[in-house]
This record gives C-alpha cells, structure tokens and sequence, in this order.
C-alpha cells in the first residue's frame, strides 16, 4: 500500500470514530489530525482516549480560529492582551501538532511581536509554517550541540593521548605508540588516574609490553608456519 492510500484509510477510519460526537466539523477535525505522523494517527485509533485527547485540542483550535475578534479587537494598548493570555491560547494552537516540543516552540513563536502572535492565533495555515519551521530550527539546534559535544569529547582524547605517550615515551621509547594506542582503550577516568600516579602508569604499561611480545610472538609462530 503506497503512502497516500495509507493515509486515505486512516482518514476514513478517523472520520468515522469523529463524525457521530461532532457531524458538522468532522471533515475539518479529520483534516487537522491528518497533519500528524502516520504512526500516530495508527495509535490513536487504538487508544480511545488519546483521540479523544486529540480531538479536543483540534476543536480549541477551531474554535480560537473562528473568533480572531476576541483576541485582536480590544484596547490597542497593553490591556487588550496580556502576555499570559497569548501565551495560553498560542500553546493550545502549538500543541495540536503533538511535535513533543510545544512549549519551546511556543516560547520561540513569543519572541515575535504581538502583531504577528495575533495572526498567527488567528490563522492556522501561518501558524502551521511557523510550528514546522520552528520545529526545524530546534533540531538543527540540538543536531549543532551534538556535534560541538563530539568534537570537544575528541578533543580531550587527543590532549590525553598526547600527555600518555609523552610519559610513555621516557619508559620504552622503543615502543611507545603501541603501547599508548593499547592505553588509549582505557576509559578517560583510568587514564586520568594513570597520569596522576606514576606507579600505575609504570604497572600499566608493563602490561601492555607484556601483552605486546604475546602478540609479536604469535605472530612470529603464524610467519614461520607460512614458510
């Protein structure tokens, strides 16, 4: 089944669990819970309550919709709408997409002027392209911060690496990369402790020497064994 057809069949079995508690909205509620992914749309029509739920956030939505008046047309000065009370109505809106985000995205949608908060309360095909446009941003943000987090993690890796080698490097000169690569398979706790006490470094590193000629030697045995 291709993806449209999916999605016509969950909106005929949405719209007929929606049509007998709300036959004059049912075609416009069906429409707004379209919007939503596919898998949840599958959930709620398993879980009565979450549709229900659902269906309750999408009929707010329609109903601040149709009466912009009530918000946009009394005093022009700040009595007219208080902060609080945009912001209520605003997240209402925000939370019908079910993004698991609302309450960012309804602060970053804020951050505008009450002109534009006004419209967007009052017209849901705007709110909607600043919801998903806002959603973006939040996941470009998160995707940045992941990023920086890798970057400094390997960072410190690599400042490790190098005051490891450089004390490893006065113990066995001869074999130091080897045996700073096979430290650096410690956890970066351990090696901190290795640079803090010089005891475990020396015992640490004798058994990476030891390790070492095991490896060299059964490699030896594997080269003569080809001969």
């Amino acid at each position: 089944m291709s993806v449209d057809e999916d999605l016509e069949t969950l909106g005929e079995q949405l719209y007929s669990l929606i049509y007998p508690k709300h036959q004059e909205s049912a075609g416009k509620l069906t429409g707004m819970m379209l919007e939503l992914p596919a898998a949840v749309l599958k959930q709620m029509l398993q879980d009565e309550a979450m549709l229900a739920a659902a269906v309750g956030k999408a009929l707010r939505a329609l109903q601040l919709a149709h009466k912009p008046s009530e918000v946009t047309f009394k005093d022009e000065d700040d009595a007219s709408v208080s902060s609080d009370s945009l912001g209520e109505q605003l997240f209402e809106l925000v939370d019908v997409y079910n993004t698991g985000q609302s309450q960012k995205i309804t602060g970053m949608l804020l951050e505008q002027h009450k002109d534009t908060v006004l419209h967007l309360i009052s017209d849901p095909k705007m709110l909607e392209e600043s919801v998903t446009l806002a959603l973006k941003t939040l996941r470009e943000q998160n995707m940045e911060e992941t990023d920086v987090s890798d970057s400094s993690e390997a960072d410190d890796m690599d400042r490790l690496g190098e005051k490891v080698f450089s004390l490893v490097e006065k113990l066995d000169p001869l074999h130091a990369n080897d045996i700073t690569g096979m430290l650096l398979e410690m956890d970066s706790a351990a090696l901190q402790q290795l640079l803090r006490d010089h005891t475990m470094l020396e015992a640490a590193v004798q058994k990476a020497k030891e390790a070492l000629k095991t490896q060299l030697s059964s490699q030896k045995n594997v080269f003569s064994a080809l001969k």
